[in-house]
């Protein structure tokens, strides 16, 4: 049988279960961490918070969980593994690509395609390459597939060789591709026309925070190009209240488009983005921003609009299954 790696090593696909597709445990810019996080970060309360956090949702039938925090959300492995080890139940994959609206790492400036030192593949994809094929840094952790952004609707040069350096080691690995984009600018569109141009396998793709749209024309316009709908940000209410998310897959569902989507809330334990009192600004602004809200809230609500228990079951088990399938 097909096998995916997670925090702990490979687990058969089969074994899966119900999955949330686009969570993070924390995300934060780590340097940042080092040099001015000692007044406001507490790691002992940190990583005691998240395994609560985790053992929680674990309890609510979650079995896997998909973390796309990669260089430029501070993904260290190391606290993923405490982590996870303390929540065995409870599958964790990680993700290797890069996270920038703006540019490509500086790191990268003078190596590459065209550059100063003149690198063909790009070295850039080549470490995304090494982080499946032999792991992160000397973790022993292998990532199971990869993430870029694309924030604007015309991206930055930058950008671009981030997304090609991701379809690079889609196509050298196999290992599946998630793209954060903004739905509201529809940069879906630009996405799916470059990875096709990079002979991307788009049914191995998912266009996340397509959920933000409510624009039907636009989202099938993405899922009849193969690619997976990211139905990922229940909970960000500032964005979009759950009954429109949850009347779009409703919508959707009666097209016949359960297998193009797939579920999650985007949601972290932590996120350095709104200062010290991140828990408080979550509370007051977003309550339902957390990692049980689709199974205490979202998913009665679908059933309530008449989704199937058979759409259901494909877009938290069997979608995200045939995408860690290779």
């Amino acid at each position: 049988m097909p096998t995916v790696e997670t925090v702990r090593g490979a687990v058969d696909v089969a074994e899966l279960g119900p999955t949330l597709m686009h969570e993070h445990v924390f995300f934060v810019g780590t340097e940042y961490l080092q040099n001015y996080g000692s007044g406001w970060w507490d790691e002992e309360e940190r990583v005691a918070d998240a395994i609560e956090r985790l053992r929680s949702v674990a309890a609510r039938g979650v079995r896997t969980f998909v973390d796309p925090t990669v260089w430029g959300g501070g993904r260290y492995i190391p606290r993923i593994q405490r982590i996870n080890e303390q929540v065995p139940e409870l599958n964790i994959i990680a993700a290797t690509g890069y996270y920038h609206y703006t540019d490509a790492p500086i790191q990268f400036s003078n190596r590459g395609p065209g550059l100063l030192f003149d690198e063909t593949p790009d070295p850039l994809g080549r470490e995304f390459v090494r982080d499946i094929a032999e792991g992160i840094a000397d973790t022993g952790v292998r990532a199971a597939f990869l993430k870029c952004a694309v924030e604007h609707p015309d991206p930055a040069p930058g950008v671009e060789r981030v997304c090609r350096a991701v379809a690079y080691a889609h196509r050298e690995t196999g290992a599946p591709i998630t793209v954060h984009t903004n739905a509201h600018r529809q940069t879906g569109r630009w996405v799916v026309d470059l990875l096709r141009a990079e002979h991307a396998d788009l049914t191995k793709v998912v266009i996340g925070h397509s959920g933000d749209s409510g624009d039907l024309d636009y989202l099938t316009w993405l899922a009849d190009s193969g690619a997976l709908l990211g139905m990922d940000r229940f909970g960000i209410d500032v964005y979009r209240t759950t009954p429109e998310r949850v009347e779009t897959i409703t919508a959707l569902c009666e097209r016949g488009y359960a297998e193009r989507m797939v579920l999650s809330h985007d949601a972290m334990c932590w996120i350095d983005w709104f200062g010290e009192d991140f828990t408080g600004m979550r509370d007051q602004l977003m309550p339902n921003w957390h990692y049980e809200h689709i199974h205490n809230d979202v998913l009665p609500a679908l059933r309530e609009a008449g989704v199937s228990e058979k759409d259901i079951d494909t877009m938290l088990i069997d979608n995200p299954r045939r995408y860690f399938t290779r």
